[in-house]
């Protein structure tokens, strides 16, 4: 054990003095505080002392504080803090709280109340206190990093599963070697509890105290638009936030430095290059040891490693963000499109297919031009501009318009899987989950607004189907009008309300997510949990009250008037490639016997058997199924099977001469479970059963 101990301290020690040396030359270490650090603190020290000495004067009158349970307390206003109401009711509470939640607006915790009013405290479960909780950690990734390497940082926000802080460093970059110092600088900061101080700032100072750095002079000129707005500071870091933020540097318990990379400023390729470095905080070093085992898992499920391992799917950097399906990845996408198919039949959807190419007028009727021109392919032809679609709507608007249409036909389920295109840019590629070019499951339901709640509850039942199928569950939210919204009040209203009504009928839990709606209606937005217990949204149903008044849409109602329809979009997989991705990962490769592009190997026991082992192979390519015969002498029978279980084939059928003289096979799974012998009759019925009922496990045989 000593041995190993020592060799262990003796590997740490290399590692420390290449990691120093490396940073050294990486960082140029930063031997002198930058001097913008100074200039910083001086200016904010000053406006700070004027802030303090104009709250003393503030008269702190007594003020009410509304708890969720419907509690109050008293407070004082301009003194009394969400932290203070915290304490009082128990130091725990106050300990654990990451944010507060003052009429709906997000509050610092010592930042005091200034009138009567309804308080939460949110714990780091609260999606909104995580986002602050990261926020506040990419403060002090920005604090280490100025430390360490001088250069000027730009945005450092939140993302989905931490944060990251962009740093324009002159001349140089940043090495993984460098996480390390990173790191310990952070630990460093975490100790000292820095606290986070809020101060609201004249956009003039602010263009002083930033005078330094480019960017942020950028932001102040381009994108704030008040007379003042706030900065924040933790130890020697003052930067340009809105906020809030955690009480003090010592909530964060656990900091790691993922990963770096290079970017450009607002993501523009001919604006200037930029280090991006991203990190992971959580409050307790325990949940940092849970993320990092997700992390491995969700590795292993990668389905760029998968789709290249399994050979489904590859890309190439001669058509970015566009995928080539190998067969065997064709065949899973031609499998999901058929069984959305089937559902189609059911449910009274017609399916069409539309041109990809539109002239950009059709682009101007729909507004797409306006608001997403930088988003699609555009190129000129005969001096007219064209371009590649990045969705069926409008094409679907032209072939309701292209004749009369009564009101005997609504509603009209349009589907259509047309290929789409979308000019994202290259750096934010990644695998399937964002491509150039894609597919959906979309249709879109011409309907008359008292078709609304029918039709609504049609999308939920399909979805819910689906998923089912894929042993998905999901969650449900009601996006309703926002501020700025188009149409009539009343319109809006009856179909918030039919949608309502058609979410309560459906059984499953919603909750309502106010203003979030698109400014052209309503939606309901579905998100799926998969096995790692992350989220996706793929689903949509979307109200459009707009598109049939841009393309002037009407159908003759029962008394003879032109009416305006309304369009529902949906869709279930949503984007073919991106579900495709998620069902990768969610089943790590092992597909359901249903979707598996290897559903049956044949595995004779010697090379005399290769004759019968390829009739049963035959007689299941007849039958419809994914069947292959390892005929391969330089193997034995137990190689053959291990590597048709590896290869994740759902069946492996095992023929000797007892099989081939009764005409049988005797069946195993990929997981070893030995189902015995069968005839092939029984096992093509059995096989059809499994495949026509989406059954997820083999052991249902």
């Amino acid at each position: 054990g000593n041995k190993a101990k020592k060799e262990k301290q003796k590997n740490a020690a290399a590692a420390e003095k290449a990691t120093g040396e490396a940073t050294s030359k990486a960082a140029m270490a930063v031997q002198d505080t930058p001097e913008f650090i100074d200039h910083r603190i001086k200016i904010y020290d000053e406006l700070m002392a004027q802030y303090r000495e104009e709250l003393e004067k503030k008269p702190k009158a007594p003020i009410k504080v509304t708890l969720p349970d419907g509690k109050e307390v008293e407070g004082l206003c301009w003194q009394t803090t969400p932290y203070d109401v915290a304490k009082g009711i128990s130091q725990g509470l106050a300990d654990n709280t990451v944010i507060a939640r003052v009429n709906n607006e997000l509050w610092d915790l010592d930042r005091p109340l200034e009138s009567d009013c309804k308080l939460q405290l949110l714990k780091f479960d609260d999606p909104e206190a995580q986002a602050v909780f990261w926020h506040s950690s990419a403060h002090i990734l920005g604090e280490a990093m100025e430390k360490r390497y001088g250069g000027h940082l730009c945005y450092g926000p939140p993302i989905d599963n931490g944060f990251y802080y962009d740093m324009f460093l002159e001349g140089s970059g940043i090495s993984n070697q460098d996480y390390g110092v990173l790191e310990s600088e952070v630990k460093r900061i975490v100790k000292e509890k820095q606290p986070f101080e809020r101060l609201e700032m004249k956009k003039s100072d602010l263009l002083r105290m930033f005078e330094y750095n480019q960017f942020k002079v950028r932001i102040l000129n381009e994108k704030v638009t008040t007379e003042t707005t706030t900065v924040y500071r933790c130890g020697p870091l003052i930067d340009l936030c809105r906020g809030p933020h955690v009480r003090n540097t010592g909530k964060v318990k656990a900091l790691k430095v993922v990963k770096n990379s290079s970017t450009y400023w607002e993501g523009k390729a001919d604006a200037e290059t930029l280090q991006r470095v991203y990190g992971i905080s959580f409050p307790d070093p325990k949940q940092l040891k849970e993320w990092e085992r997700i992390q491995e898992e969700a590795a292993k499920r990668d389905h760029r490693k998968l789709g290249r391992e399994q050979e489904l799917f590859f890309f190439h950097e001669l058509s970015p963000g566009s995928c080539f399906f190998q067969p065997k990845g064709a065949f899973i996408y031609n499998t999901l499109m058929n069984f959305i198919r089937a559902e189609y039949r059911k449910r009274g959807f017609q399916e069409v297919i539309s041109p990809n190419i539109y002239n950009a007028k059709l682009w101007q009727t729909s507004g797409h031009w306006q608001h997403y021109a930088e988003n699609m392919f555009s190129f000129e032809s005969e001096k007219e501009t064209f371009a590649l679609k990045p969705m069926n709507c409008p094409g679907h608007c032209l072939i309701f318009d292209h004749r009369n249409r009564s009101w005997r036909e609504l509603p009209l389920r349009m589907a259509d899987f047309g290929v789409l295109h979308r000019n994202e840019l290259s750096g934010a590629l990644t695998g399937l989950t964002r491509v150039r070019r894609f597919q959906q499951d979309d249709a879109h339901i011409f309907c008359m607004p008292d078709q609304i709640r029918e039709e609504i509850t049609g999308c939920l039942d399909f979805l819910r189907h689906v998923y089912t199928v894929f042993g998905f569950t999901f969650n449900l939210v009601l996006s309703t009008r926002p501020e700025k919204y188009l149409g009539e009040i009343e319109v809006w209203n009856e179909a918030e309300k039919a949608l309502a009504e058609s979410l309560d009928k459906f059984g499953e839990p919603w909750k309502e997510n106010p203003g979030d709606g698109a400014f052209y209606g309503p939606k309901i937005d579905i998100t799926i949990m998969d096995a790692l217990k992350r989220h996706h949204q793929c689903a949509t149903i979307q109200l459009d009250f707009q598109l049939p008044i841009r393309f002037n849409l009407n159908y003759v109602d029962d008394s003879g008037e032109k009416k305006r329809p309304v369009i529902i979009h949906r869709a279930v997989l949503g984007s073919v490639e991106r579900m495709i991705a998620i069902l990768t990962e969610n089943y790590a490769g092992k597909w359901p016997f249903w979707l598996s592009p290897r559903q049956v190997m044949v595995v004779p026991v010697g090379p005399a058997y290769d004759d019968y082992a390829d009739k049963v192979r035959q007689r299941l390519h007849d039958a419809g199924f994914t069947v292959e015969a390892d005929l391969d002498a330089g193997d034995t029978m137990n190689k053959k099977i291990r590597n048709a279980q590896l290869a994740q084939f759902n069946f492996i059928l095992v023929v000797g001469e007892k099989e081939r003289s009764s005409e049988t096979v005797n069946v195993r799974t990929r997981d070893n479970k030995v189902h015995g012998e069968v005839t092939v009759d029984e096992l093509v019925a059995k096989l059809a059963k499994l495949r026509d009922e989406y059954v997820l496990a083999e052991d249902q045989f």
